[in-house]
């Protein structure tokens, strides 16, 4: 089976979705006139109005919080450490670049949710790709296999990541059993969701902007501390990205190829710019000011703290601990756990585990949030289906726990593939048929 996956993986990974993302990212940057570019002095009004909250919905700080919990996992830890590893640190840069075109993806697919969401039986705001395409491109087809594919996603398979990494970090740090984390984790994750999505978005809007500002403040000290170290990391960045680090030391190392493809898989993972996934929070929002496009410009921030901030905060960590070179010592999350210790002494992987927790945990009850959503769209929201789907979600959070790493990993690069593969063709045809309008 892994041989099998990492065989579908470097076929679609290889050239497939690399063209698809950077051909629909650079559609929408042109499409709506550049947009991550001639908003970003917005970004500060746009982060205050979201606060404001408005009758019908949530606040779209609320969504935010919502979207950044999903966003911010394992991929920002765990997976920035394999894509420095299978792709050297030329890897980074490609994942700079994957995050700012994909803000326009974000931008269209978070204000198309808008544009087209509904109300649900209890009033609640719902949409997503799912909606757009049933309802804006009259194509309910597409519209289920994509919420399949989501449910497969984010109700299992991204959960056993999640799950996946938080074992090994607390096992590594603590030495506590793999199989405890994940049963801890997953009775914890039930006391969130049994409250809704109202109460996953109390939840997120005072963890996830603690845990995101603990991590980002403790590696921006130790980057600080090794200040001198930080041109020749970015300058290794810059050359590593284009070959010519390894040109220049006349050795085989990294190929470019290896640089974009770990960049953009790792990037997308983590910041889910273009997935189809984001959507599912944006809709759920009442934003100010009323118009689709407000919801939009601030799920673009989302994708500007995962990326370039969080990311980047990981993989200085990583660089400046001499990680920079080809390892299979360590997993992802044990080689941040590693270079912490490194960096400020044997309480850095206890710290990494911690943060880690956070984030996995954050991160599997927003996955479910997306699920529930796409299981709404379906018709199946009665309440033997909905506990069915709460049972599978948690028992996916215990086996991922005790499965072995590149297993976990190849199963969520497939899965997200699969994900984006669907989704293009839905935005294209939605936004060019009538959203042009809404920046």
């Amino acid at each position: 089976m892994p041989d099998f996956l990492s065989f579908i993986s470097e076929i679609l990974w290889g050239s497939v979705m690399i063209y698809l993302l950077l051909g629909c990212g650079l559609w929408f940057t042109w499409r709506t006139g550049y947009i991550q570019f001639r908003y970003i002095r917005q970004f500060s009004k746009s982060l205050k109005r979201s606060l404001t909250p408005r009758e019908g919905g949530l606040t779209s700080f609320q969504v935010l919080c919502i979207s950044l919990a999903a966003r911010v996992g394992s991929g920002n830890l765990a997976g920035v450490a394999l894509a420095i590893t299978v792709g050297g640190p030329g890897a980074v840069f490609w994942m700079w670049i994957a995050a700012i075109i994909g803000m326009a993806s974000s931008f269209a697919e978070c204000s198309l949710a808008q544009l087209y969401k509904e109300r649900d039986a209890s009033g609640q705001f719902r949409g997503g790709p799912a909606w757009y395409m049933s309802r804006g491109l009259g194509m309910r087809w597409m519209g289920v296999v994509f919420s399949l594919l989501l449910l497969l996603a984010y109700g299992l398979i991204f959960n056993t990541v999640q799950a996946n990494s938080t074992a090994h970090a607390l096992e590594y740090a603590f030495d506590i059993p793999k199989a405890v984390t994940g049963i801890v984790m997953a009775l914890l994750a039930l006391l969130v969701i049994l409250r809704g999505m109202k109460g996953v978005a109390k939840f997120s809007q005072w963890v996830v902007p603690f845990m995101a500002l603990l991590w980002v403040a403790t590696c921006l000290l130790i980057t600080l501390w090794h200040i001198v170290e930080l041109p020749a990391i970015i300058e290794m960045i810059i050359r590593s990205a284009f070959g010519w680090q390894e040109a220049a030391a006349g050795a085989v190392g990294y190929s470019v190829s290896q640089a974009i493809t770990s960049g953009f898989q790792r990037s997308m993972f983590s910041n889910e710019a273009g997935m189809g996934s984001t959507p599912n929070a944006s809709a759920a929002a009442s934003s100010f000011p009323p118009h689709p496009a407000a919801q939009g410009i601030v799920q673009m921030i989302g994708v500007l703290i995962d990326t370039i901030v969080i990311c980047s905060a990981s993989a200085m960590v990583v660089l400046l601990a001499g990680h920079g070179t080809k390892t299979t010592s360590y997993d992802g999350i044990q080689l941040i756990q590693h270079a912490m210790n490194v960096l400020v002494g044997d309480w850095g992987a206890s710290f990494v585990a911690l943060v880690m927790m956070l984030f996995a945990f954050t991160s599997v009850v927003a996955n479910y949030v997306y699920a529930e959503n796409n299981l709404i769209f379906l018709r199946w929201d009665m309440p033997w289906a909905i506990w069915l789907l709460r049972i599978a979600t948690l028992l996916m959070v215990v086996a991922g726990s005790l499965l072995n790493l590149p297993l976990v990993w190849q199963m969520a690069d497939v899965i997200m593939a699969l994900m984006a593969i669907t989704k293009p063709d839905g935005n294209f045809a939605a936004f060019t048929g009538g959203t042009h309008y809404c920046y």
